[in-house]
């Protein structure tokens, strides 16, 4: 079980959204990092053979997916960042028309159907109208549709958006819970969603694919790049211009600053163990500002 993706680039017009995009997934868990921007739902429309790249192609199992777009599909599952629904349908009943469109025996779907919505804890709600859930139900109802095939591939685009912290560490174990036997990629611009959960991380900044690693050693890149300061009021933003902050926060002795610096950037600074969420302010400075 292979995804490979070679030399992908798209552009709309003048604008390059993706540059030269190159890489092997094998089963496991794969988070796609990036900020807003980046190219991350681009990448994955064209990875799901929504959309076709300028230059480069997509393979799964050494086989072009565009060429086998019905066998493709057939071992794919998909969350988009806009998920659409019908509100009048159920929860049930929409399950049961995604798996009717997947091919899915009908005896067999309702018995998925509601495997799967008790996994994402929308069981007491299922035959309640999905225009009555809240932003978090119907998250989890397109993660469970995502699903409703057994996928081998599982790609989701902002997959936490609208879950609140508990169901934030629901979907993380849920993922966690069959990775082995899949390969699941997910993109999101909130670190802690991929930080637990990934075997290995991609870095997407502007289109091009500038790192890859697991989580301990693209952290391990800042190590000594990290440190912690306590200052006056008055130098907050002159330390906030001229460095890259990833955390301020009050104290009885002044405000302390986390900084992400090469050089000591005062000398009562100490150093501090770094975190990807460092690394990604390291990496994305300019987009958070």
């Amino acid at each position: 079980m292979e995804l490979t993706l070679r030399n992908i680039s798209k552009t709309y017009g003048d604008v390059q959204v993706l540059n030269n995009v190159s890489f092997d997934l094998k089963p496991g868990v794969y988070g796609l990092l990036g900020a807003n921007g980046s190219g991350k739902t681009t990448l994955f429309r064209i990875l799901c053979g929504l959309m076709k790249p300028t230059r480069g192609d997509v393979q799964y199992n050494q086989q072009n997916i565009l060429r086998e777009a019905e066998n493709f599909r057939c071992i794919l599952g998909f969350l988009p960042q806009d998920f659409r629904y019908y509100p009048d349908f159920s929860g049930l009943k929409f399950m049961l028309y995604v798996a009717s469109l997947k091919g899915l025996n009908r005896k067999v779907a309702k018995k998925k159907c509601k495997e799967l919505l008790e996994l994402v804890g929308l069981s007491d709600v299922q035959n309640r109208k999905i225009k009555t859930y809240s932003g978090g139900m119907k998250q989890r109802l397109g993660i469970a549709q995502a699903m409703i095939n057994d996928p081998e591939v599982l790609v989701l685009d902002e997959p936490t958006v609208g879950l609140d912290p508990k169901e934030r560490v629901r979907f993380r174990n849920l993922l966690s819970s069959f990775s082995e036997e899949k390969i699941v990629i997910l993109s999101t611009h909130i670190v802690s969603d991929v930080e637990y959960i990934s075997d290995e991380i991609l870095i997407l900044k502007q289109g091009s694919l500038i790192n890859r690693g697991t989580p301990q050693k693209l952290v391990h890149e800042i190590d000594g790049a990290v440190w912690e300061c306590v200052v006056p009021d008055k130098l907050v933003h002159q330390l906030t211009q001229k460095y890259t902050v990833s955390n301020q926060k009050h104290s009885d002795e002044g405000i302390v600053l986390r900084i992400v610096s090469i050089e000591q950037p005062l000398k009562s600074a100490r150093q501090v163990t770094p975190t990807l969420e460092d690394l990604y302010l390291h990496y994305f400075r300019e987009e958070a500002l």
